[in-house]
């Protein structure tokens, strides 16, 4: 029996072994530049990486060590990237929030980000400096499974969807009409872009559109994207929306999807005709190519939660050996009604754990109810989170933290709840608001639940989707509901089988619920991924575990309070 236990403790230490020397360190080396280019058929001012739109595909294993030395070529602004969906668990200062987890790269200086990618998943980077998401600054990063390890579903190939919106109004214009009095809104995106390319007043499909003008064929930046596919096979699609406004639906013509991963997360497969996803979301679908083999189909992405005044994007599912450019013979899918919420709170209802997975405390140490309202502060117009309309400071929170410097934010602690007479179904009576620094502290190794609630905005029946993002964390989402949240409602909390996210919507004038163990050590943005919201102010900050936090790499911290203190170069 002991030789039995020994040995089998062996294999298993082999094994670790194995796993562990598989897991490589992926050195990048990147140049952040503006450059011109045309991504919806209009030229226009895009922010790349090395030369390219969008940025390079990061893509690696679990367990794998990614370093990217980035150097900011951007001549008058700093520069961050955020890893959308990867915890930097024991990293925190490598999440890319300005002012949040480092200083902003100065122009012409080079930072090199460090971190683990423990988790296998779809997931994406953009920047998170400003509005420049919204420019373009963004790619993909996939994580494939550890050598070893398999995947609880079967493809025969994969094709990688990264979809954005694209405005010919560049980010500064948008940002000081955000910050004008009076208010000029930024409007919505003049196309949606797939991998990078749209096509702005053409049409792919110009013989099913009305008055329709064919898009050229010369113009290699925005030609239409094809994606080629064998027959009676079943291919993964990785999907993830770095938009800085638009809502989405994706369908491809005449094929059934089947959702597998949501957010680097297993879920149950579940079989839809097409899917909703919000900024900051990532999915995968398994596609089986079932139809016939002598016709190409449409991919089709249209608009969400907004009225649509921005035209489909559409690509193509091209069979082979069917000719790429052949225009498929059926028309484009249509998305369902732009305010059709009940279809959408249906998508996002069923999207449920696969069994095996990681199931929530009974429990919530803390509960934190979060009101999202747009508001006024001296006229300008803001959104705000129970009355607080976020700004960042100078020193970031991290290394203010971690070197307890005083005066560096504001201590005073922000409201867990907002008042009790507060009408969510209504404009609110009295709209002004105030400008704030301050952070939630939370227990380490704490429960906690964070209650998104919705409420109208200023203008009378006006309630807008919010996909909220939190960093350093996944959470479970527990529920959705309507109108103002009540204590009455933690009964219907679904415990048994909540999806694992890092990304959850808010639907107009309601509710949802989620729950995260703070165990994490660092400080973490969590906020409304819409960019011109957070722009707007709609956004806080979690604080956790700071004493665990390790050394940070001195150049992290070169900006406000912290550029003078000592502090071991490398972590």
């Amino acid at each position: 029996m002991a030789v039995r236990s020994l040995f089998l403790i062996f294999c298993s230490l082999s094994a670790l072994s194995q796993l562990t020397t598989a897991a490589k360190v992926r050195h990048f080396k990147w140049e952040v530049s503006a450059l011109y280019t045309t991504p919806d058929c209009v030229e226009n001012v895009v922010l790349g990486i090395n030369g390219k739109f969008p940025g390079p595909t990061i893509r690696a294993q679990a367990g794998d060590t990614i370093v990217v030395k980035l150097t900011n070529h951007l001549h008058t602004e700093g520069v961050v990237i955020h890893w959308h969906g990867i915890r930097q668990i024991g990293t925190p200062w490598a999440d890319g929030t300005a002012s949040i987890s480092q200083c902003a790269i100065n122009p012409e200086e080079t930072f090199v980000y460090r971190f683990k990618v423990d988790r296998p998943g779809t997931y994406f980077y953009h920047g998170h400096y400003g509005m420049q998401r919204s420019g373009g600054l963004y790619g993909s990063l996939i994580v494939d499974v550890a050598t070893g390890e398999t995947e609880p579903f079967h493809y025969d190939g994969e094709i990688n969807l990264l979809l954005s919106d694209w405005w010919h109004k560049d980010i500064y214009d948008q940002m000081v009409g955000l910050s004008s009095n009076p208010f000029r809104w930024i409007g919505e995106p003049q196309s949606l872009l797939i991998n990078g390319r749209g096509q702005y007043n053409c049409s792919l499909a110009a013989k099913f559109t009305s008055g329709a003008v064919a898009c050229p064929a010369s113009n290699r930046t925005c030609e239409r994207n094809a994606f080629p596919v064998l027959p009676n096979k079943t291919y993964r699609l990785r999907i993830a929306s770095t938009t800085a406004l638009a809502s989405l639906n994706l369908q491809i013509g005449n094929h059934k999807m089947v959702l597998v991963e949501a957010d680097g997360n297993y879920v149950q497969p579940v079989a839809v005709d097409d899917m909703d996803i919000y900024s900051g979301e990532s999915y995968s679908v398994l596609v089986t190519t079932n139809q016939s083999p002598s016709m190409n189909y449409w991919i089709s992405l249209g608009v969400r939660g907004r009225e649509p005044k921005t035209p489909p994007a559409l690509a193509i599912l091209n069979y082979n050996p069917n000719w790429p450019a052949m225009i498929p013979t059926l028309p484009p899918p249509v998305s369902p009604r732009w305010n059709d919420y009940e279809h959408s709170k249906s998508f996002s209802k069923n999207i449920l754990a696969l069994p095996g997975s990681p199931t929530p405390p009974v429990k919530a140490d803390r509960q934190i109810i979060l009101l999202n309202t747009q508001n006024k502060i001296n006229g300008f117009t803001k959104w705000a989170i129970n009355n607080i309309s976020l700004v960042l400071p100078s020193t970031p929170y991290l290394g203010s933290l971690k070197y307890n410097l005083k005066n560096a934010f504001d201590a005073k602690r922000p409201p867990d709840n907002f008042s009790k007479d507060y009408d969510v179904m209504k404009p609110a009576v009295n709209p002004n608001s105030t400008l704030g620094t301050t952070i939630y502290f939370l227990q380490f190794n704490s429960t906690v639940d964070v209650i998104l609630q919705n409420a109208n905005a200023l203008a009378v029946n006006v309630s807008e989707i919010h996909p909220w993002h939190l960093h350093g964390h996944d959470f479970w989402v527990l529920g959705y509901g309507e109108g103002r949240f009540t204590a009455k409602d933690v009964k219907t909390f679904n415990l048994k089988n909540p999806p694992y996210r890092n990304t959850a919507v808010i639907f107009p004038l309601g509710w949802t619920a989620l729950r995260f163990v703070a165990n994490n050590p660092g400080a973490w943005a969590f906020h409304c991924h819409i960019e011109p919201h957070l722009h707007m102010g709609m956004g806080v900050v979690f604080a956790e575990g700071i004493r665990f936090v390790g050394k940070i790499p001195k150049e992290a911290l070169t900006c406000g309070k912290t550029a003078n203190i000592p502090m071991d170069p490398h972590p």
